[in-house]
């Protein structure tokens, strides 16, 4: 299994609304190297939540559900997309603040890719994740 965190703008998609569908399909990544995490997903894999623009914040986890396929609503086969489904929202939302304050966190592609909207999550980052979380 491998932990991943997924960006999107809670204002066009939220961690509400995906609990609202529960399970959805994860589109409109076109960044290649986010393509390529997006490709390397497998099902049971877990994702960090994290609500970008204003929020900016981790707020939730979920889980994929399917392999990567071609995106339907485009006809060019380098743009894939995975199901997803909520499995629970933090006991509260970890801040970019917080992760970039952390020296725990200092070498994540978060802090130092910031307009990655899909990219990798060890197990430490992970943890810690929810380690803030719970404080």
């Amino acid at each position: 299994m491998a932990y991943w965190l997924m960006k999107s703008e809670p204002e066009v998609y939220s961690y509400d609304d995906l609990v609202a569908q529960g399970r959805d399909q994860w589109d409109g990544v076109k960044n290649a190297v986010a393509l390529k995490h997006m490709r390397a997903m497998r099902p049971g894999d877990r994702f960090l939540f994290y609500h970008s623009g204003t929020q900016r914040a981790v707020v939730g986890v979920g889980q994929i559900v399917s392999e990567p396929y071609p995106d339907p609503a485009l006809a060019d086969p380098r743009y894939v997309v995975v199901d997803v489904a909520p499995e629970y929202r933090l006991s509260r939302p970890v801040t970019l603040a917080e992760i970039k304050g952390d020296p725990d966190l200092a070498d994540w592609e978060l802090v130092r890719l910031p307009r990655l909207s899909v990219m990798p999550v060890t197990e430490r980052q992970w943890q810690r994740i929810h380690e803030l979380a719970r404080r």
